[in-house]
């Protein structure tokens, strides 16, 4: 871990506001769609409409390029394309595909889904360009469907891709023989759905590319790793990635969906070179229904055993995810479901195994959490199940079982190594705002009435894992108007980085978090960088960039020292923008001084370079939720819902509070509201904001709010994820509520989402 020594407690803690809004309240953001390219053309893509078929030709080119203003129709064979593997051109962390897998980056002899691109029409404007694509269709034959995880796991399945053999894309197992369940008095066991979702960012997936001289690209995208993407384009047109200028402008929400490397990017800077023209493309809401990668989609069976007192014994997990047509990430997103089934407890033996499988869907990837949401709803849902076999509160029930938290660091069963945790500290905060005990008893008093809304308390606790050991360049610097820039390779897409990076190194640096600039996403002017994802911006990105600062600041305070003529021990600050001698404050040098000596002397003042963080580190927390269920109608309302949040040291408590607020209202969305629909023949039914029932802040109750801090020693800053936490810890907490509320009428369980017309049917079935 790199070594930081001169961070000033007083850093932390500050809910500064977000220096990014006021242009954001202005309408001065800068979205893909907002930036002036003179003379760019259209591209829309024709997609397939059939779930699965053979090609047989591609009608309607000619009548597509004859149309008013159109620059150009491409079919695979007229762009040179090579195949994509379904991992991507670029490595994928978790593990190697079973089988090759490939994509196609413009389909050509088989369409596996529906969305899949097939041709583009590149146009003077976006009408034109549609009205042609209208005119392009599939000649092809209907195959047979392959339409949820467990029919693609069939034997007798059709197969997507015949030439491998198999629909399975990969496969894992630990201790699958072992009697982890021996010695158990009581034992649990359930299939739960995790079901599809569809991330759904506000602004849509887009790139635009434009050809500069000498063989030179700039290239705008909406993306969480512009790095990446200038790599890939850069090796698909075959130049060198220094002639290709990434830059990620501001980026309307990603959640993961936009990591990926997406087909329609290589298609669009392919037909900028050849056409010598800038070409942007920006997808319609459906086309993002369809195309950006969906989440989750897990068929789980977990068995629990406990002893009689309610002390866990062990765990058993068979994992099915359904990754789509192509698997990509999405494929190895079971490998962290099952090394984080032990969630809070102490569980001494666990056995798992996992497949992923193909089916005729959208490719699956990361979408926030990925893969530990799946295994808090899990784990959480078990406990809840144990706790009614063993009629024992589920609060109870979690108490017994928690980690202690003189453990740490705590080597899991499952594989996994806690780096710090407080767990009964945040469940207690939690119960205590929710009152748990008032509640139970107005539940208990509306059921002696036969109250026909019914009340239910759900409890989770979860862990998380973020970080990831990874590195990211910083670069920090002072300029001789007394401005400090921070050049740094994360990306931000609505998480606050420019204020959180400026407050880290104002704090450093002894001025204001308003006097330092942060520049992000733009690789002409960052050296090299990863991105955002798995909640590592903080951990990754603050942590080297308070490696720079430190460096700055001791070359800085050196220089001081020189001039003030003092020992470098002897001086105060920085502070107030500058250095004192200690006990003589008149004597003085400001950073606008120091730079400008810098300067002269040919170095200027800044640090750079590449920190490893060394580790993940896991955030933890506590939800309660608390709902009424219309036992008519089956109808859910969510009346409160409490977290008490675990992120580490907190720089920005306000930035924290955001990240709650978004994680939880997706982790409600998925709990009641939200469901990728396809019907038997593999047609999309929610491919639109009127059939996918995403929640507005109408559906939804004022948060409550609060956090401890455990910090971690992982990273110099002590600092854990947060920005997925809301999404694991608040779905198996509503959850667990909808079943409470049903329970005296003896359901046992309800798959997500918890919809009106699944519960209506649990409570029908329970009165049989």
């Amino acid at each position: 871990m790199t070594s930081v020594t001169t961070i000033p407690p007083s850093t932390f803690g500050i809910p500064a506001l977000r220096t990014e809004d006021p242009r954001f309240l202005r309408g001065e953001g800068r979205y893909l769609d907002n930036i002036q390219i003179p003379g760019a053309l259209r591209a829309v893509f024709v997609r397939s409409i059939f779930p699965h078929a053979a090609v047989n030709a591609i009608q309607g080119l000619a009548e597509a390029r004859a149309m008013p203003g159109v620059a150009a129709v491409y079919v695979a064979g007229d762009l040179d394309l090579p195949n994509q593997l379904a991992a991507g051109s670029v490595e994928v962390p978790g593990g190697d595909l079973e089988r090759p897998f490939e994509r196609p980056i413009l389909a050509s002899d088989r369409v596996r889904y529906v969305g899949e691109p097939v041709a583009v029409v590149v146009a003077d404007s976006l009408a034109h360009a549609q009205d042609a694509a209208e005119l392009v269709w599939l000649e092809a034959m209907p195959l047979p469907v392959v339409v949820g995880a467990e029919a693609a796991a069939d034997d007798e399945a059709p197969l997507l891709f015949p030439e491998t053999g198999t629909n399975v894309a990969a496969r894992f197992d630990q201790t699958w023989d072992a009697d982890v369940l021996a010695g158990a008095d009581v034992t649990v066991r359930a299939r739960l759905v995790n079901q599809r979702l569809a991330p759904v960012a506000m602004e849509t997936n887009g790139i635009a590319v434009m050809p500069e001289d000498e063989g030179r690209y700039t290239v705008w995208v909406s993306s969480q790793a512009p790095f990446d993407v200038r790599d890939e384009v850069a090796e698909i047109l075959g130049v060198d990635r220094h002639a290709v200028h990434a830059i990620a402008p501001d980026v309307g929400g990603g959640f993961g969906a936009k990591i990926p490397i997406y087909p329609e990017y290589v298609v669009v800077a392919k037909a900028a070179e050849k056409l010598g023209r800038p070409v942007r493309w920006f997808e319609s809401r459906t086309e993002s229904m369809q195309s950006m990668t969906h989440g989750r989609a897990q068929v789980q069976w977990i068995e629990l055993g406990a002893t009689r007192d309610g002390r866990l014994v062990g765990a058993r997990l068979d994992l099915l995810g359904d990754v789509g047509a192509y698997p990509q990430l999405g494929a190895f997103m079971g490998q962290t479901t099952a090394e984080m089934i032990s969630g809070v407890y102490a569980i001494p033996a666990i056995a798992f195994r996992g497949r992923a499988v193909v089916t005729n869907v959208t490719p699956l990837g990361a979408y926030r959490g990925a893969g530990r949401p799946e295994a808090a709803a899990c784990i959480e849902r078990a406990m809840d199940l144990l706790a009614a076999e063993l009629d024992l509160d589920p609060v109870e029930l979690r108490r017994r079982n928690l980690i202690a938290p003189d453990a740490f660091p705590y080597l899991t069963a499952s594989g996994a190594t806690y780096d710090t945790g407080a767990y009964q500290r945040s469940l207690d905060r939690a119960l205590e705002i929710a009152d748990y005990d008032a509640l139970r008893a107005e539940q208990a008093a509306r059921r002696a009435r036969g109250d026909r809304t019914a009340l239910g308390i759900g409890v989770s606790t979860y862990v998380e894992i973020t970080g990831f050991p990874t590195k990211e360049w910083a670069r920090v610097s002072v300029g001789t108007d007394g401005v400090a820039t921070v050049r740094v390779g994360t990306t931000s897409f609505g998480q606050g980085h420019e204020t959180a990076f400026a407050q880290l190194v104002g704090g450093m640096l002894g001025m204001s978090y308003t006097d330092v600039r942060v520049i992000h996403s733009d690789t002409a002017e960052v050296e090299r960088g990863q991105g955002s994802w798995g909640s590592r911006s903080l951990q990754a990105g603050g942590s080297v960039i308070a490696a720079r600062a430190d460096e700055l600041l001791e070359r800085a305070r050196d220089m001081a020292a020189a001039v003030l003529e003092v020992d470098a021990h002897d001086l105060a600050g920085p502070d107030a923008g500058g250095f004192h001698v200690s006990g003589a404050p008149e004597r003085w040098i400001g950073w606008t001084e120091l730079a400008a000596r810098a300067e002269a002397a040919g170095e200027p003042l800044s640090a750079a370079g590449v920190s490893r963080d060394p580790g993940a580190t896991y955030p933890f927390g506590a939800h309660v939720a608390v709902v009424e269920v219309d036992l008519d109608t089956g109808g859910v309302e969510l009346v409160r819902m409490i977290a008490v949040d675990d992120c580490g040291r907190i720089l920005n408590p306000m930035l924290v509070r955001g990240q709650q607020h978004g994680g939880i209202a997706q982790g409600i969305a998925q709990a009641i509201f939200e469901e990728v629909q396809l019907d038997e023949a593999g047609n999309p039914l929610t491919s639109t904001l009127m059939t996918y029932l995403m929640p507005s802040a109408a559906e939804l109750p004022s948060f409550e709010c609060e956090n401890t801090e455990t910090p971690t020693s992982v990273n110099p800053l002590g600092v854990k994820g947060i920005g997925e936490s809301g999404s694991i810890g608040a779905t198996p907490a509503v959850q667990n509520a909808v079943v409470d509320a049903l329970a005296h009428l003896g359901v046992r369980h309800v798959d997500l989402p918890c919809s009106p017309e699944r519960v209506w049917r649990a409570i029908a079935e329970a009165s049989r």
